[in-house]
């Protein structure tokens, strides 16, 4: 129990209607009891909900939504129903989802205040003609139901519920359909499913990844290296799916909600897939990171080739490189591009990927970016160019203050979390001005967004 600025007693249960005013940074809506924040998953701008509190805390209400009185226009019914991550807006008008991802950034500048942003460019948000079918990886958990049958999906939002998932429509379509052989085999051959409270069992994860030519590769990530007839599941998916180029197997024995572990091996087939963006060709492993929409991910690319207008006398620093994309896509137009990621199978990746496209001109090491650009700074190597692709969690304070310290010419920032984005432009700003802001929609039916800022040298 709660109460509110006001002094009004708020607690968890009580019933209330709420006016929706907007959507927050996650996709809930917004909306304001007694002048105190609340938060109301599944609702829209402009709708009149009747929810329940679920969570009564001092600064704002988390609440669920139990009817909808006045519904919005932009409301569409959801092709996948599932309480589960990944499609929160699809309840959503796809071209309000992009209106969205541009208020996202502006609710993020807002927060931050990075000098000048209210004279920011904000472009709008470029979206996918079919904004379904685009996922080329899936990493699904695997459980039992109370039937003792085994199932693979994801957790429902903010539990350990394991949701089934027959369909996806985020995803593409022959990736579900050899997950779910997947899932048929298992159940065939009995296989021991890991059992995240008793830490007994097998098998953890699924991970499937598709490529552009249709070329799968599945990893199984098990608690450890014997898996029990998990030979004869191999041997049913090659059997069924030729598609299916690599079978791979990662062991993970960590009582860690943490997907990964360090082990890798090949079970059958090739141990990389092959993937291509524009001209440039690539080789992945298994663990290796890769953009999930690849068709949005060449539109990315080809607003930071645009953002950074490199000249062939010119040198590059593609910082958090991770397997060569960015760096290998405008390679071209560059002397030299340089790269750095802090994986290792990234960075072999990373050289392999320069090799197969021909690209005599790149240098990959392994390392923080804020160590790597560091040493090569002090070996007398201070680029005319650098583009940056951090995590969610943004630049790293030392990185940001050797940008400072050098200030490339021409630097591009591209961000896959507007919120880390804004906080970091506080300080970029000191020695860039902002030409403008390029949201693009990565991940549609989600809150996600990735964001294109290009920068000018005071």
């Amino acid at each position: 129990m709660q109460k509110n600025n006001q002094g009004i007693i708020v607690k968890a249960g009580q019933k209330f209607v709420v006016t929706i005013k907007r959507l927050g940074i996650n996709g809930e809506g917004i909306g304001y009891y007694k002048r105190k924040i609340t938060f109301v998953q599944g609702a829209l701008p402009g709708e009149v909900v009747y929810v329940q509190v679920t969570k009564a805390h001092p600064k704002y209400i988390q609440a669920k939504l139990l009817k909808i009185n006045e519904k919005s226009p932009d409301r569409v019914v959801a092709v996948d129903k599932y309480d589960v991550g990944g499609i929160e807006l699809e309840i959503l008008d796809y071209q309000k989802q992009l209106e969205f991802k541009r208020d996202v950034v502006l609710q993020a500048l807002e927060k931050f205040k990075p000098k000048g942003y209210q004279n920011y460019e904000l472009r709008p948000t470029l979206g996918m003609q079919n904004p379904y079918e685009y996922r080329n990886k899936a990493a699904f958990q695997i459980g039992k139901n109370k039937k003792g049958e085994i199932i693979a999906g994801l957790y429902k939002a903010n539990s350990h519920y394991l949701v089934d998932l027959p369909t996806f429509k985020t995803q593409m379509p022959l990736t579900m359909e050899v997950m779910r052989a997947i899932v048929k085999s298992l159940n065939k051959f009995r296989v021991a499913v890991y059992d995240e409270r008793k830490n007994t069992g097998d098998l953890r994860t699924v991970v499937i990844r598709q490529t552009t030519f249709d070329q799968l590769q599945v990893v199984f990530i098990t608690r450890q290296a014997h898996c029990a007839r998990l030979n004869n599941v191999v041997a049913d998916i090659k059997r069924q799916f030729p598609q299916v180029v690599s079978i791979m197997q990662n062991v993970n024995p960590a009582k860690t909600s943490l997907i990964w572990g360090e082990e890798t091996f090949k079970l059958a087939g090739t141990d990389r897939l092959k993937e291509q963006l524009g001209d440039v060709k690539f080789e992945l492993s298994a663990r290796a990171f890769f953009q999930l929409n690849p068709k949005q991910t060449e539109v990315l690319y080809t607003q930071v080739k645009e953002a950074l207008q490199l000249k062939e006398t010119e040198s590059l620093v593609d910082a958090y490189c991770g397997v060569g994309t960015i760096g290998l896509f405008v390679s071209n137009d560059a002397k030299e591009v340089r790269g750095m990621d802090t994986i290792k199978e990234s960075i072999e990746d990373a050289r392999v990927n320069a090799e197969l496209s021909q690209r005599k001109n790149v240098h990959y090491e392994v390392g923080a970016a804020e160590d790597v650009f560091s040493k090569w700074t002090k070996e007398g190597f201070v680029p005319d160019a650098l583009v940056v692709d951090p995590p969610r969690t943004g630049l790293d304070d030392k990185m940001i203050d050797t940008i400072i310290k050098y200030q490339p010419e021409k630097f591009v920032y591209v961000s896959c979390n507007p919120s880390t984005l804004a906080r970091d432009l506080v300080r970029l700003v000191d020695v860039y001005d902002v030409e403008y802001l390029q949201s693009v929609d990565m991940f549609p039916q989600t809150a996600r967004c990735e964001v294109v800022v290009k920068f000018v040298k005071k």
